[in-house]
């Protein structure tokens, strides 16, 4: 069958999987692959000993000239390779930027207009594009599993959403995130985490998304830590898992405030995705807990957000939101991640609070004001956390 047929993503999950990759491109049979991978990571997760058998006699094409943080220029760089070579199937391997411009390069490329104006532009997408095999060698971001693609234009963070960015297929082998950085394994699962907490809690969260979430945080909770400063396969696996299945939780209900805050931190002052939207994980969850009938933004009712509140401090370990807040701190500080702005050189909270205003904000289940996101800031600062 082709994998242009396949209507429902289809997830190969386990260690050396990665060697199915190779089933896929056959039942497709393609003329030309394009290869969008990490210019580094490639080599240095296993994933070009794993997939060069595999690909070995047929036409490949390797696109790797982007930024950390996809840009609408690496985009249209790659969407003009796509379209000059006429490649027939994508293979996305790497980190969130890798997928996330793999995404973007293979539903892009079969559009009419230039990509700009599907990105900024509200530019109708009309064909669906070659298909996507989605190889992540983190876990965090969970991009294989999720219909949305992150694209910088001039600085401002946008969100290519269509049911086709999804990729047809995700291969999530635990064996190419094994020999991740401690940096990146810190940042990345933090990022995963995130995912899961700010999926429970968002406005769109159903009982399928949350199931996920549930899953994910337990998960992260008891192997972050240990996947950080002692990587094995005990450690690899779980967190593999962790991530994928906190995509397919975001992939239902989006993200929250804490992923808008994190863009502009991230833009401005070159913190590394999941640890910018780290730092206000703990302190936006004692934010929620506080929520009144004044603030809500859950059209499920204030005692809906308390009783989810409750509900996740007791999956973090804690029986309050003050002392979840606390974990996640202790958590973070465990995997040598700065908690405080203030350490990090971020003072400017007022180009933060500017820039945090998109509809990913706006998923949270306590609306913030400005004056309240100062606040939020301003424990993330290093301030005691209030409520």
């Amino acid at each position: 069958m082709s994998l242009a047929a396949v209507e429902a993503p289809v997830h190969r999950f386990g260690w050396g999987v990665a060697g199915e990759v190779g089933d896929l491109v056959a039942a497709h049979a393609p003329r030309h692959v394009l290869l969008v991978t990490g210019r580094a990571s490639y080599v240095s997760s296993g994933a070009e000993a794993a997939l060069a058998p595999v690909l070995g006699g047929r036409r490949v094409s390797r696109f790797s000239e982007f930024e950390i943080n996809p840009r609408i220029q690496d985009v249209e760089r790659g969407v003009a390779m796509c379209r000059r070579l006429a490649c027939d199937l994508v293979i996305g391997v790497g980190g969130g930027t890798a997928l996330d411009i793999a995404k973007s390069v293979r539903l892009l490329a079969a559009q009419q207009a230039e990509p700009r104006s599907y990105v900024v532009g509200g530019e109708t997408i009309t064909r669906r594009g070659p298909p996507l095999i989605a190889v992540p060698t983190t876990a965090g971001s969970g991009s294989e599993a999720t219909q949305f693609a992150v694209v910088y234009v001039d600085g401002v963070k946008h969100s290519l959403d269509h049911p086709w960015v999804r990729p047809e297929y995700s291969v999530v082998d635990p064996a190419l995130s094994l020999n991740l950085p401690a940096p990146i394994a810190a940042s990345t699962g933090m990022d995963a985490l995130a995912h899961a907490i700010e999926s429970y809690w968002s406005v769109r969260s159903t009982d399928e998304s949350r199931s996920y979430a549930v899953e994910a945080i337990s998960l992260v909770m008891a192997h972050l830590v240990e996947a950080v400063t002692r990587p094995s396969p005990a450690s690899r696996e779980p967190m593999a898992r962790a991530a994928h299945v906190a995509g397919m939780a975001i992939n239902i209900s989006r993200t929250t405030a804490c992923h808008a805050i994190s863009y502009p931190i991230t833009v401005h002052h070159g913190v590394p995705h999941g640890h910018a939207v780290a730092l206000t994980l703990p302190h936006m969850l004692v934010y929620n807990a506080g929520v009144t009938a004044a603030d809500v933004a859950d059209e499920r009712g204030v005692a809906w957000v308390r009783d989810g509140i409750d509900r996740l401090a007791a999956l973090i370990g804690a029986s309050d939101a003050e002392g979840a807040g606390a974990r996640l701190l202790a958590l973070m500080r465990a995997i040598s991640l700065e908690t405080s702005l203030e350490a990090l050189g971020i003072r400017d909270v007022e180009t933060i609070v500017a820039e945090a205003f998109n509809q990913r904000l706006h998923n949270n289940p306590r609306r913030l004001t400005e004056a309240s996101l100062r606040h939020v800031l301003a424990a993330a600062a290093g301030r005691p956390i209030q409520g």
